[in-house]
């Protein structure tokens, strides 16, 4: 039962070092969400250009085709 004891203390303090860690590190993980969000809106924008793209080359194949 001991041992079981000393793991059970073991994972809480872990867990309370990661906490503390978050805590006092937060700005890394705002950083790396804003870095996050910032790449999602890249690739949103870089999908409707290559969108854009598409629509333009059907346009021009089809005054191609009426010419």
């Amino acid at each position: 039962m001991e041992i079981l004891w000393s793991i059970v203390a073991f994972l809480g303090l872990a867990v309370e070092s990661v906490f503390a860690y978050v805590e006092h590190h937060h700005w890394i993980f705002a950083f790396l969400a804003g870095g996050y969000i910032f790449y999602l809106h890249d690739r949103a924008i870089h999908a409707r250009f290559d969108a854009l793209d598409k629509r333009i080359d059907e346009i021009r194949k089809r005054l191609a085709i009426e010419y």
